[in-house]
Protein backbone atom coordinates (compact mmCIF):
# COMPACT_ATOMS: atom_id res chain seq x y z
CA UNK A 1 0.00 0.00 0.00
CA UNK A 2 2.73 2.47 0.96
CA UNK A 3 4.55 1.53 -2.11
CA UNK A 4 0.94 2.14 -4.37
CA UNK A 5 0.91 5.50 -2.49
CA UNK A 6 4.40 6.44 -3.33
CA UNK A 7 3.58 5.39 -7.00
CA UNK A 8 0.74 7.15 -7.29
CA UNK A 9 2.02 10.48 -5.59
CA UNK A 10 5.08 10.44 -7.98
CA UNK A 11 2.43 9.77 -11.22
CA UNK A 12 0.69 13.04 -9.93
CA UNK A 13 3.96 14.83 -9.82
CA UNK A 14 4.63 13.62 -12.74
CA UNK A 15 1.47 15.04 -14.54
CA UNK A 16 2.12 18.20 -12.94
CA UNK A 17 5.47 18.84 -14.35
CA UNK A 18 4.06 17.51 -17.75
CA UNK A 19 1.67 20.47 -17.81
CA UNK A 20 3.55 22.79 -16.44
CA UNK A 21 6.56 21.88 -18.96
CA UNK A 22 3.76 21.65 -21.52
CA UNK A 23 2.53 25.17 -20.80
CA UNK A 24 5.81 26.51 -21.19
CA UNK A 25 6.72 24.95 -24.51
CA UNK A 26 3.30 26.70 -25.78
CA UNK A 27 4.56 29.86 -24.56
CA UNK A 28 7.78 29.80 -25.94
CA UNK A 29 6.11 28.54 -29.35
CA UNK A 30 4.18 31.63 -28.92
CA UNK A 31 6.69 34.05 -28.56
CA UNK A 32 8.65 32.74 -30.83
CA UNK A 33 6.06 33.41 -33.75
CA UNK A 34 5.11 37.04 -32.19
CA UNK A 35 9.08 36.95 -32.78
CA UNK A 36 9.07 36.14 -36.14
CA UNK A 37 5.84 37.68 -37.31
CA UNK A 38 7.25 41.21 -35.99
CA UNK A 39 10.67 39.91 -37.98
CA UNK A 40 8.43 39.68 -41.16
CA UNK A 41 6.77 43.01 -40.82
CA UNK A 42 10.03 45.17 -40.42
CA UNK A 43 11.73 43.44 -43.30
CA UNK A 44 8.79 43.91 -45.20
CA UNK A 45 9.11 47.88 -44.22
CA UNK A 46 12.89 47.21 -45.05
CA UNK A 47 12.06 46.55 -48.63
CA UNK A 48 9.46 49.20 -49.34
CA UNK A 49 12.11 52.07 -48.22
CA UNK A 50 15.03 50.19 -50.03
CA UNK A 51 12.39 50.06 -53.33
CA UNK A 52 11.37 53.51 -52.83
CA UNK A 53 15.13 54.88 -52.09
CA UNK A 54 16.20 52.54 -55.19
CA UNK A 55 13.08 53.82 -57.45
CA UNK A 56 14.19 57.59 -55.86
CA UNK A 57 17.91 57.21 -57.18
CA UNK A 58 16.67 55.74 -60.71
CA UNK A 59 14.69 59.01 -60.97
CA UNK A 60 17.39 61.54 -59.96
CA UNK A 61 20.00 59.83 -62.02
CA UNK A 62 17.74 60.50 -65.44
CA UNK A 63 16.61 63.60 -64.45
CA UNK A 64 20.40 64.44 -64.37
CA UNK A 65 21.45 62.65 -67.63
CA UNK A 66 18.45 65.08 -68.91
CA UNK A 67 19.54 67.96 -67.88
CA UNK A 68 23.29 67.27 -68.62
CA UNK A 69 22.37 66.43 -72.14
CA UNK A 70 20.66 69.54 -72.47
CA UNK A 71 23.21 71.40 -71.47
CA UNK A 72 26.17 69.71 -73.36
CA UNK A 73 23.60 70.66 -76.43
CA UNK A 74 23.23 74.15 -75.62
CA UNK A 75 26.88 74.97 -75.07
CA UNK A 76 27.50 73.10 -78.24
CA UNK A 77 25.11 75.11 -80.30
CA UNK A 78 26.81 78.43 -79.05
CA UNK A 79 30.46 77.06 -79.16
CA UNK A 80 30.22 76.21 -82.69
CA UNK A 81 31.79 78.60 -84.90
CA UNK A 82 30.06 77.40 -87.72
CA UNK A 83 26.54 79.15 -86.68
CA UNK A 84 28.45 82.53 -86.89
CA UNK A 85 30.44 81.87 -89.96
CA UNK A 86 27.54 83.50 -92.09
CA UNK A 87 27.81 86.55 -90.66
CA UNK A 88 31.44 87.39 -90.25
CA UNK A 89 32.04 85.28 -93.54
CA UNK A 90 33.45 88.53 -95.59
CA UNK A 91 36.60 89.11 -97.95
CA UNK A 92 38.37 92.33 -97.17
CA UNK A 93 37.80 94.18 -100.79
CA UNK A 94 34.24 93.72 -99.74
CA UNK A 95 34.67 95.42 -96.51
CA UNK A 96 36.86 97.98 -98.33
CA UNK A 97 33.76 98.47 -100.68
CA UNK A 98 31.21 98.50 -98.18
CA UNK A 99 33.28 101.25 -96.45
CA UNK A 100 33.36 103.67 -99.50
CA UNK A 101 29.82 102.90 -100.79
CA UNK A 102 29.01 103.97 -96.97
CA UNK A 103 29.89 107.59 -97.90
CA UNK A 104 28.08 107.63 -101.23
CA UNK A 105 24.13 108.12 -100.73
CA UNK A 106 22.47 106.42 -103.60
CA UNK A 107 18.68 108.06 -104.81
CA UNK A 108 16.75 104.62 -105.48
CA UNK A 109 13.93 104.60 -104.02
CA UNK A 110 11.29 102.79 -106.03
CA UNK A 111 13.42 100.10 -105.33
CA UNK A 112 14.73 98.59 -102.02
CA UNK A 113 18.74 99.19 -102.11
CA UNK A 114 20.81 95.95 -100.96
CA UNK A 115 22.34 96.17 -97.34
CA UNK A 116 24.76 93.78 -96.45
CA UNK A 117 23.82 91.23 -93.84
CA UNK A 118 27.25 90.79 -92.06
CA UNK A 119 28.30 92.25 -88.86
CA UNK A 120 32.62 91.99 -89.65
CA UNK A 121 32.86 95.27 -90.36
CA UNK A 122 30.84 97.36 -88.81
CA UNK A 123 32.25 95.48 -85.07
CA UNK A 124 35.73 96.58 -86.26
CA UNK A 125 34.50 100.16 -86.71
CA UNK A 126 32.91 99.75 -83.60
CA UNK A 127 36.31 98.49 -81.77
CA UNK A 128 37.93 101.37 -84.12
CA UNK A 129 35.58 104.09 -82.31
CA UNK A 130 36.23 102.35 -78.77
CA UNK A 131 40.13 103.28 -79.53
CA UNK A 132 39.40 106.92 -80.81
CA UNK A 133 37.37 107.83 -78.19
CA UNK A 134 39.42 106.48 -75.78
CA UNK A 135 42.49 108.06 -76.95
CA UNK A 136 40.11 110.88 -76.51
CA UNK A 137 39.62 110.85 -73.14
CA UNK A 138 43.32 110.18 -72.26
CA UNK A 139 44.48 113.44 -73.86
CA UNK A 140 41.88 115.41 -72.27
CA UNK A 141 42.22 113.97 -68.85
CA UNK A 142 39.12 112.43 -68.15
CA UNK A 143 39.14 111.01 -64.76
CA UNK A 144 35.94 108.45 -64.27
CA UNK A 145 35.16 107.83 -60.76
CA UNK A 146 33.21 104.53 -61.22
CA UNK A 147 34.54 102.51 -63.68
CA UNK A 148 37.77 102.73 -65.94
CA UNK A 149 37.98 105.15 -69.23
CA UNK A 150 38.17 101.60 -71.48
CA UNK A 151 34.64 100.22 -69.87
CA UNK A 152 33.27 103.77 -70.47
CA UNK A 153 34.31 103.83 -73.85
CA UNK A 154 32.74 100.27 -74.83
CA UNK A 155 29.71 100.90 -73.00
CA UNK A 156 29.54 104.27 -74.83
CA UNK A 157 30.05 102.99 -78.96
CA UNK A 158 28.09 99.49 -78.24
CA UNK A 159 25.83 101.05 -76.44
CA UNK A 160 25.19 103.78 -79.26
CA UNK A 161 25.60 101.04 -81.98
CA UNK A 162 22.80 98.09 -80.19
CA UNK A 163 20.42 100.76 -78.81
CA UNK A 164 19.85 102.68 -81.95
CA UNK A 165 19.56 100.02 -84.42
CA UNK A 166 17.35 98.80 -81.60
CA UNK A 167 15.11 101.56 -81.27
CA UNK A 168 15.12 102.42 -85.23
CA UNK A 169 14.47 98.67 -86.04
CA UNK A 170 11.19 98.74 -83.97
CA UNK A 171 10.38 102.25 -85.41
CA UNK A 172 11.05 100.35 -88.55
CA UNK A 173 8.37 97.84 -87.27
CA UNK A 174 5.68 100.59 -86.22
CA UNK A 175 6.12 102.05 -89.61
CA UNK A 176 6.13 98.84 -91.90
CA UNK A 177 9.39 99.19 -93.60
CA UNK A 178 11.07 95.86 -94.74
CA UNK A 179 14.12 95.56 -92.53
CA UNK A 180 15.82 92.80 -90.32
CA UNK A 181 17.31 93.55 -87.37
CA UNK A 182 20.90 92.13 -89.09
CA UNK A 183 20.69 94.49 -91.80
CA UNK A 184 19.73 97.50 -89.33
CA UNK A 185 22.44 96.25 -87.57
CA UNK A 186 25.06 96.12 -90.44
CA UNK A 187 23.49 99.47 -91.94
CA UNK A 188 24.09 101.59 -88.28
CA UNK A 189 27.68 100.03 -87.96
CA UNK A 190 28.56 100.78 -91.73
CA UNK A 191 27.37 104.45 -90.83
CA UNK A 192 29.95 104.74 -87.98
CA UNK A 193 32.90 105.11 -90.27
CA UNK A 194 32.12 108.25 -90.94
CA UNK A 195 32.23 109.30 -87.05
CA UNK A 196 35.53 107.54 -86.95
CA UNK A 197 37.00 109.94 -89.93
CA UNK A 198 35.88 113.16 -88.12
CA UNK A 199 36.83 112.04 -84.28
CA UNK A 200 40.60 110.89 -85.45
CA UNK A 201 40.71 114.01 -86.92
CA UNK A 202 39.22 116.78 -84.91
CA UNK A 203 41.01 115.53 -81.80
CA UNK A 204 44.11 115.89 -83.23
CA UNK A 205 43.80 118.87 -85.17
CA UNK A 206 41.61 121.15 -82.57
CA UNK A 207 39.59 123.73 -84.63
CA UNK A 208 35.93 124.15 -84.79
CA UNK A 209 35.91 125.42 -88.04
CA UNK A 210 37.17 122.16 -89.00
CA UNK A 211 34.71 120.09 -87.26
CA UNK A 212 31.90 121.36 -88.52
CA UNK A 213 33.08 121.32 -92.17
CA UNK A 214 33.57 117.88 -91.38
CA UNK A 215 30.62 117.27 -89.10
CA UNK A 216 28.35 118.37 -92.27
CA UNK A 217 30.25 117.34 -94.99
CA UNK A 218 31.82 113.64 -94.10
CA UNK A 219 28.77 112.85 -91.38
CA UNK A 220 26.34 114.15 -93.56
CA UNK A 221 26.83 111.85 -96.19
CA UNK A 222 27.02 108.96 -94.27
CA UNK A 223 23.56 110.05 -92.83
CA UNK A 224 22.14 110.75 -96.19
CA UNK A 225 23.27 106.92 -97.20
CA UNK A 226 21.32 105.35 -94.00
CA UNK A 227 18.35 107.71 -94.83
CA UNK A 228 18.48 106.56 -98.71
CA UNK A 229 18.45 103.11 -97.86
CA UNK A 230 15.27 103.10 -95.06
CA UNK A 231 13.72 105.28 -97.75
CA UNK A 232 14.03 102.81 -100.52
CA UNK A 233 12.56 99.75 -98.22
CA UNK A 234 9.71 102.01 -96.32
CA UNK A 235 6.07 103.23 -97.97
CA UNK A 236 4.33 106.31 -97.55
CA UNK A 237 5.29 109.90 -96.80
CA UNK A 238 4.51 110.30 -92.98
CA UNK A 239 6.33 107.09 -92.15
CA UNK A 240 9.53 107.48 -94.23
CA UNK A 241 9.78 111.36 -92.62
CA UNK A 242 9.21 109.93 -88.65
CA UNK A 243 11.63 106.98 -89.37
CA UNK A 244 14.33 108.79 -91.48
CA UNK A 245 14.27 112.19 -89.26
CA UNK A 246 14.58 110.18 -86.04
CA UNK A 247 17.93 108.66 -87.16
CA UNK A 248 19.46 111.31 -88.72
CA UNK A 249 19.27 113.42 -85.77
CA UNK A 250 20.55 110.48 -83.61
CA UNK A 251 23.19 109.90 -85.81
CA UNK A 252 24.78 114.06 -86.27
CA UNK A 253 23.67 114.28 -82.38
CA UNK A 254 25.71 111.44 -81.44
CA UNK A 255 28.36 112.88 -83.36
CA UNK A 256 28.47 116.10 -81.74
CA UNK A 257 28.60 114.69 -78.35
CA UNK A 258 31.58 112.60 -78.94
CA UNK A 259 33.10 115.70 -79.81
CA UNK A 260 32.23 117.98 -77.22
CA UNK A 261 31.56 116.03 -74.27
CA UNK A 262 35.58 116.61 -73.59
CA UNK A 263 35.68 120.29 -75.31
CA UNK A 264 36.63 122.28 -72.68
CA UNK A 265 39.45 119.79 -71.35
CA UNK A 266 40.98 119.84 -74.79
CA UNK A 267 40.96 123.48 -74.84
CA UNK A 268 42.60 124.32 -71.01
CA UNK A 269 45.63 121.72 -72.86
CA UNK A 270 45.59 123.77 -75.91
CA UNK A 271 46.28 126.81 -73.20
CA UNK A 272 48.65 124.87 -71.34
CA UNK A 273 50.57 124.10 -74.69
CA UNK A 274 50.06 127.49 -76.38
CA UNK A 275 49.91 130.15 -73.33
CA UNK A 276 46.83 131.90 -72.38
CA UNK A 277 45.21 134.06 -74.11
CA UNK A 278 45.59 137.03 -71.32
CA UNK A 279 43.72 140.70 -72.76
CA UNK A 280 46.42 143.62 -72.89
CA UNK A 281 46.55 145.95 -69.72
CA UNK A 282 43.91 148.88 -70.37
CA UNK A 283 43.40 152.09 -68.14
CA UNK A 284 40.30 151.62 -67.02
CA UNK A 285 38.51 154.66 -65.26
CA UNK A 286 37.83 154.77 -61.67
CA UNK A 287 35.48 156.56 -59.91
CA UNK A 288 36.77 159.08 -57.28
CA UNK A 289 35.13 159.32 -53.83
CA UNK A 290 33.70 162.76 -52.78
CA UNK A 291 36.16 163.78 -50.05
CA UNK A 292 38.77 162.85 -52.79
CA UNK A 293 37.78 164.97 -55.32
CA UNK A 294 37.40 168.01 -52.98
CA UNK A 295 40.39 167.93 -51.56
CA UNK A 296 42.08 167.79 -54.91
CA UNK A 297 40.01 170.50 -56.20
CA UNK A 298 41.27 172.99 -53.03
CA UNK A 299 44.68 172.08 -53.57
CA UNK A 300 44.03 173.25 -57.16
CA UNK A 301 42.53 176.19 -56.77
CA UNK A 302 45.37 176.90 -53.75
CA UNK A 303 48.08 176.21 -56.46
CA UNK A 304 46.67 178.96 -58.78
CA UNK A 305 46.12 181.82 -56.68
CA UNK A 306 49.84 181.31 -55.62
CA UNK A 307 51.01 181.18 -59.33
CA UNK A 308 48.56 184.54 -59.93
CA UNK A 309 50.23 186.09 -56.95
CA UNK A 310 53.83 185.74 -58.18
Amino acid sequence: MENMDDTSGSSFEDMGEMHQRMKEEEEVTAEAAATEEDNGEYGDFLGMKGLKGQLGRQVAGEVWQAGKQQASKAFNLYANIDILRPYFDVEPNQVRNRLIESLIPVRMINFPQKVAGELYGPMMLVFTMVAILLHGMKTSGTVIREGTLMGTAIGTCFGYWMGVSSFIYFLAYLCNAQITMLQMLSLLGYGLFGHCMVLFITYNVHFHSLFYILWLVIGGLSTLRMVAVLISRTVGQTPRLILCGTLAALHMLFLLYLHFAYHKMVEGILDTLEGPNIPPIQRVARDVPVVASAVVNATIKSIAAVVQSQ
